[in-house]
C-alpha cells in the first residue's frame, strides 16, 4: 500500500497529496490519435496546474528512438522535466516506482496521454495495485480508436479508477476561491478547453 494512505479522504484531489503522470505524447503518434492535439493541449492544462502547485511529474516516451520524443508544444523542458525511456507499456518503471517511495505524502496519480487501452490502461491499473487512487482524465487520454478508448475507461472504472476531466481536476486541486494562487489556476479553465469530441463516453 501506497505510503500517507491513512485518512485519505476518498476520490479527493489534494495538490500535496498527488502527482501528474504525462504518458508518450510523442510526434509519431500524432498522425494516428483520435483529437491528439485536444488531448495534448488539456494535457498542458494539468501540467501548468501542477506547476503552479509545486506537485511532482512524471513524463514518459515509448521507444523514443523510433517514436520520437515528446511534442514540443507540451513544453516539459521549460518545467525542468526529462522524459523517461520505456518499452514496456506501463509507466511504472523501476525509477518511476523508486521516486513514488521518495514521496510518501502522494497517494492520488493525476493520468493523461496515449494510449488509453495500453499505456494508460496498464500504468492505472499497476498504480491501483501499489495501493494509488487514480484519476484518468477522460478529455485528456485518448486512443487511435474510440472503441479501444471506451473499453479501456470502462474496465477502468470497474478497477475503481476515478474517470475526470481536465477543468475538473484543476478545479478540485484548488478546492476553492480562497486559495492563494487560485487566480493562476482560473486563468487555465476561464477560456473553455478544446472540443475533443471524447467526452461521450456511453459507458
Amino acid at each position: 500500500m501506497a505510503a500517507g494512505m491513512v485518512g485519505r479522504l476518498s476520490g479527493k484531489l489534494i495538490p500535496k497529496n498527488s502527482s501528474l503522470f504525462l504518458c508518450d505524447m510523442q510526434d509519431k503518434f500524432r498522425p494516428s490519435i483520435k483529437y491528439f492535439d485536444a488531448i495534448v493541449s488539456n494535457s498542458g492544462r494539468l501540467l501548468r496546474a501542477a506547476s503552479i502547485l509545486d506537485m511532482p511529474v512524471v513524463c514518459t516516451e515509448q521507444y523514443p528512438q523510433g517514436l520520437g520524443k515528446t511534442v514540443p508544444e507540451l513544453g516539459i523542458e521549460a518545467y525542468g522535466i526529462k522524459a523517461l525511456d520505456k518499452t514496456l507499456f506501463s509507466m511504472c518503471l523501476s525509477p518511476v516506482v523508486e521516486q513514488l517511495k521518495k514521496t510518501p505524502d502522494v497517494n492520488s496519480i493525476i493520468l493523461c496521454g496515449i494510449e488509453a487501452h495500453v499505456c494508460i490502461q496498464q500504468t492505472a491499473l499497476d498504480l491501483k495495485n501499489l495501493g494509488y487512487e487514480v484519476f484518468v482524465v477522460a478529455d485528456a487520454c485518448s486512443s487511435r480508436g474510440h472503441v479501444e478508448r471506451k473499453y479501456a475507461f470502462s474496465l477502468l472504472k470497474q478497477a475503481g479508477c476515478w474517470l475526470t476531466t481536465t477543468e475538473s481536476a484543476i478545479l478540485a486541486l484548488a478546492g476553492g476561491s480562497a486559495h492563494p494562487r487560485f487566480k493562476e489556476l482560473q486563468a487555465l479553465i476561464k477560456q473553455e478547453g478544446p472540443d475533443t469530441g471524447l467526452m461521450d463516453l456511453n459507458i
